[in-house]
């Protein structure tokens, strides 16, 4: 069940996030957790996520934008580090709430609440009006890759975020998508190797089959996108994906899911 739910939403999702800039790791980190505990769920997805921006890189990566690299790049990646350290301090913690419903017990972990927090805040944001008018180009985008990969590196979620600054930032639509693939693939590797520590204890190796799976599934949904890329706009999807992460941040942060 849980191979099909996971493929099926990797694939759909990476079609999204091809021309997005965001989506593939904010939604399907949440579906990990159905089956996951969430700092694992993080994990994998993380897995996933890097190899389907290698995969991007290769289409578009030689389209990126060297100078934005650098601005938003090398904070991104340094900030990404302190996240996911941090990540790896608070999931001891104990549940903040607990409640019955249906006759289930359902937790609000600290994890969980910080992650519904961001998911709604990264919505609203990508729906607001003042928020769409905000220029994120300068000195701005040294700030916007410290909060990226921050919260990258604490939550998984970091796309949104660096798509709000990056495409304000006066790139050309395929700037945009490989220098935001580029940037992506940098702190999925930061993470990643600050998540490796929980590995040994995580049992992913008994999940590796899932794990190939969903891997494929989203390169063949990167795959798609690009050939649809010309036929999408970017705020008919921003927005449809703003939807589907305020229903998500809810779950989450009710302990739903």
């Amino acid at each position: 069940m849980e191979i099909t739910v996971i493929c099926f939403t990797a694939f759909f999702t990476a079609i999204l996030t091809f021309f997005s800039g965001f989506g593939l790791g904010t939604i399907l980190m949440p579906v990990f957790a159905l089956f996951f505990p969430v700092e694992i769920a993080i994990a994998l997805t993380g897995v996933v996520h890097f190899a389907n921006n290698i995969f991007k890189m290769g289409l578009v990566g030689k389209m990126a934008s060297r100078p934005v690299l650098i601005r938003f790049g090398i904070p991104a990646v340094m900030a990404s580090f302190i996240g996911a350290w941090l990540l790896l301090k608070i999931t001891g913690l104990p549940s903040v709430y607990e409640y019955e419903l249906w006759g289930r017990m359902f937790q609000i972990t600290p994890v969980k609440l910080i992650i519904a927090v961001l998911l709604l805040f990264f919505s609203v944001s990508e729906i607001l009006p003042a928020m769409q008018k905000i220029q994120m180009g300068g000195n701005r985008l040294i700030f916007g890759g410290l909060l990226s990969g921050f919260f990258g590196g604490l939550a998984g979620v970091q796309g949104a975020l660096r798509s709000a600054f990056l495409i304000k930032s006066g790139l050309s639509k395929e700037a945009f998508i490989a220098t935001g693939v580029i940037i992506a693939s940098l702190v999925d590797i930061t993470r990643l190797s600050v998540y490796a520590s929980r590995f040994t204890t995580s049992g992913l190796s008994e999940n590796l089959t899932l794990l190939v799976s969903a891997t494929l599934a989203a390169i063949a949904g990167a795959f798609a996108g690009s050939r649809l890329l010309k036929k999408v706009t970017f705020r008919f999807v921003q927005v449809l994906v703003a939807v589907m992460l305020t229903f998500i941040s809810i779950g989450l942060g009710a302990g739903l899911i």
